[in-house]
């Protein structure tokens, strides 16, 4: 979903969005998220109650008239009509139905104790779908090493250090794109806003050193206004889309492609690295992939940075460094 199409879901909707940004802290791509599950609600609720004739195309229902009434008569039944719906017509996995429940939830959640618009939350004890709990895919050292190793092209230095980002720090898509050249301090370490806007600190080792120094000797700065420290090829913050892109062909160039890797598994990579081969402590790890559940856990406070920066030290690829050289 686009931020352009938010004016054609319900005001109560676009006034949440709006909301979840400005007050919670929310990405972009989180909010994009929220949207697109909240429509998809929106659209099936239109139909069901009659809102919207049977055979409409789904882009052509008018959202813009559910008001508080029209919310009012939305029962936990019509929810979960809606997630069988989500199932069976849609073929919507597990996970993805999980997320429009907490998208329902936190949306009547709203209505109810943030604006008082209703007396009780009927979604109060919307259940989630049971997800079937698998392994999480990741690329082995040798397999990280062959995708770095393909790394070339016009923006070879650009594409080299953020998978080097990626595979060293773990941090989220949506933390690379944020970044500006000014997070990165003297002292070797980057400051990183992740979910909710909370800033971490992550020591950069050698290797991300390096590469971030190649690409920073390449980097445009004539003419660019944009202080992102990855630009796109009109010299504009780089989209998480582009990235994906970016990252996917180099997963194939580097024979890794058809096994469902995504720019997530790298994440899931630089966490196992640093697990299995730097004997890091889960608890720090989980501080270093800032995990939103522990943010706030007293335990974490007595990490010492020193620890920080050893785990990241350890991750095997610190030293890894580019083949290419600068013209």
């Amino acid at each position: 979903m686009k931020r352009e199409d938010f004016y054609r879901l319900p005001p109560l909707v676009q006034d949440y969005l709006i909301y979840i940004e400005a007050i919670k802290g929310h990405s972009e791509l989180s909010v994009l998220e929220y949207a697109g599950d909240l429509r998809t609600f929106f659209r099936y609720i239109a139909k069901a109650k009659g809102l919207s004739p049977a055979d409409v195309d789904d882009s052509d229902i008018d959202l813009t008239g559910i008001d508080i009434q029209i919310i009012r008569s939305i029962t936990l039944n019509d929810a979960y009509q809606f997630l069988i719906y989500c199932r069976n017509e849609r073929k919507n996995s597990e996970a993805s139905r999980a997320r429009k429940v907490v998208a329902i939830r936190r949306f009547f959640a709203y209505l109810t104790d943030n604006l008082g618009l209703l007396e009780s939350n009927p979604m109060k004890n919307l259940d989630t779908p049971k997800i079937k709990k698998s392994l999480p895919k990741y690329l082995t050292l040798e397999e990280s090493q062959r995708l770095l190793s393909v790394i070339d092209g016009k923006f070879r230095e650009r594409d080299y250090a953020m998978i080097t980002l990626f595979l060293n720090c773990g941090m989220r898509l949506s933390e690379l794109v944020s970044i500006d050249y000014n997070d990165i301090r003297s002292d070797g370490t980057l400051v990183i806003t992740g979910k909710g806007n909370k800033e971490r600190t992550v020591y950069l080792n050698q290797a991300c050193i390096d590469a971030l120094t190649d690409w920073m000797k390449v980097r445009p700065n004539d003419g660019v206004k944009d202080h992102a420290l990855f630009l796109s090829s009109r010299n504009q913050r780089i989209s998480p889309r582009m990235v994906e892109i970016t990252v996917n062909k180099y997963l194939e160039k580097a024979g890794l492609g058809g096994r469902g890797l995504s720019v997530h598994k790298l994440r899931h990579t630089a966490a196992t690295l640093m697990y299995q081969h730097g004997n890091v402590d889960v608890l720090l790890l989980k501080e270093i992939l800032g995990h939103e559940n522990l943010g706030t856990t007293e335990i974490y406070t007595h990490i010492s940075s020193d620890a920080t920066k050893r785990a990241i030290d350890a991750n095997p690829l610190s030293a890894e460094k580019s083949s290419f050289k600068n013209e």
